[in-house]
């Protein structure tokens, strides 16, 4: 299920020049975590969306924290990845 969506969400070196071009382009930022996220670089992942998150908290309705809640699910609360980005996100949010 994850291959044939990330499949979908196009090239990642296409992706990473649009994040360049426009940092601001919080939908290629979007993209290019879920990608992360279906090759395993769950850290990535998370990176990509702390940082919309950091730069524009309810851009699309909160689609970036509530992606990043929804991976830390899947990933399961003792991963590496999910600890170190729940204590970032919690730092955003509450300070």
């Amino acid at each position: 299920e994850t291959a044939k969506l990330t499949a979908a969400l196009g090239d990642p070196s296409e992706l990473a020049e649009r994040i360049a071009a426009n940092p601001a382009d919080f939908d290629a930022r979007f993209d290019l975590a879920m990608l992360e996220n279906g090759r395993g670089n769950r850290q990535a992942a998370a990176d990509h969306l702390l940082e919309i998150v950091r730069k524009n908290r309810s851009w699309a309705d909160e689609k970036a924290r509530k992606q990043l809640v929804q991976f830390f699910e899947a990933w399961g609360p003792m991963d590496e990845a999910t600890v170190s980005a729940r204590r970032q996100l919690s730092s955003m949010l509450f300070s």
